[in-house]
């Protein structure tokens, strides 16, 4: 089968951006390689078409590519970015990731400083909405990476779509219009427009797990394991999980309704927390440890811990966990802020 033939049909490429014709502007995340290339082609091509075609404003496209400072490549990269946007027609700014670069969880330093960057570029347009070129592989590979960490429901619920973005940047959203598009596609519809792309070897680093991840697919796609099967797994988990959660919204309304007041305390009636399914409970008390706590995000390994112990032993038990303080009683189970730390 041809280039041609496997590349992404104008209704296909068109149909991955319904619903965003309305917004005023989206930032795409374009670093060379071909997935984010193929992102600038086909959004570039969307745009036009809404505003030759169909008639229809177009949001405003901008192009950004983020230098990580990592690759001596990277500065000629973005540079072919610049090139291919200014003929496509949508504008395009670097940014720069500058400072000291950690010893070691560089991916996801990186990825973190990635977002950062992208969210100020949408800040300063004036834009809500970030694109990013993650694939249907791409999705796969998350799915397996989590598996391998043991993650549990929502972890191999995968990427979502639609997600708000990974740091502190408020309501800006990050959208996956390829989330259900095999990269191979991607690749074939840059090979029949004349595309050039980078190719970073990063990708194939056997340091990192993602990449060593990578290399184990094809093996796993002849036993069955395949792109598509890991995103059913994902779907599916997805779905579950959205169930959970659902239960878990009518649990906090029958034992904790109301606001929760941001240092807390929140308390849940002993007998009656018990009785919850233990994944519903679990949920709950890390909701509360989230809403007061004051140190990030509460680990599921350490959750679960404090979940067995409170599950087993008879009260009073009192433990602290990402800043909150739970406390349990043979009435009540209480969470709240966690006292400062005195310093040594």
């Amino acid at each position: 089968m041809s280039a041609a033939d496997k590349a992404l049909r104008d209704d296909e490429a068109n149909a991955l951006f319904d619903g965003l014709e309305g917004l005023p502007g989206l930032i795409l995340a374009v670093s060379g390689g071909p997935d984010s290339t193929a992102l600038l082609l086909v959004a570039a091509r969307w745009a036009e078409n809404l505003k030759t075609r169909h008639k229809q404003r177009a949001p405003k496209l901008l192009a950004v590519t983020i230098d990580h400072g990592l690759r001596p490549q990277a500065a000629a990269e973005a540079l072919a970015v610049k090139r291919l946007a200014r003929r496509l027609g949508v504008p395009h700014r670097t940014l720069r990731w500058r400072g000291k670069k950690p010893a070691t969880g560089l991916p996801e330093a990186a990825r973190y400083a990635r977002y950062g960057l992208l969210a100020q570029a949408a800040a300063r347009a004036g834009y809500g909405h970030i694109l990013t070129a993650h694939t249907l592989d791409d999705q796969a590979e998350t799915v397996l990476f989590r598996l391998s960490r043991g993650s549990g429901l929502s972890g191999l619920a995968g990427m979502a779509r639609a997600s708000r973005l990974p740091v502190g940047a408020g309501d800006i959203v990050l959208l996956r219009p390829f989330l259900t598009v095999a990269k191979a596609r991607l690749i074939a519809t840059l090979e029949a427009a004349g595309i050039d792309f980078s190719d970073d070897p990063s990708n194939r680093d056997p340091r990192f797990t993602r990449a060593r991840l990578r290399a184990l697919m094809p093996a796993l796609a002849r036993e069955g394991l395949d792109a598509g099967g890991l995103a059913r797994l994902s779907a599916r988990a997805r779905r579950a999980d959205a169930t959970v959660e659902f239960a878990v919204d009518a649990a906090r309304a029958a034992l904790a309704p109301g606001p929760w007041r941001a240092r807390g305390p929140i308390v849940f009636a002993t007998e009656a927390f018990g009785r919850l399914p233990a994944e519903v409970a679990l949920r709950l008390l890390g909701r509360a440890i989230d809403h007061v706590g004051d140190e990030g995000p509460v680990e599921l390994a350490k959750l679960e811990s404090l979940y067995a112990a409170s599950s087993q032993a008879r009260a009073p038990l009192r433990r602290t966990l990402a800043g909150a303080l739970v406390t349990l009683k043979a009435d009540r189970l209480t969470v709240e802020r966690a006292p400062a730390r005195r310093r040594r």
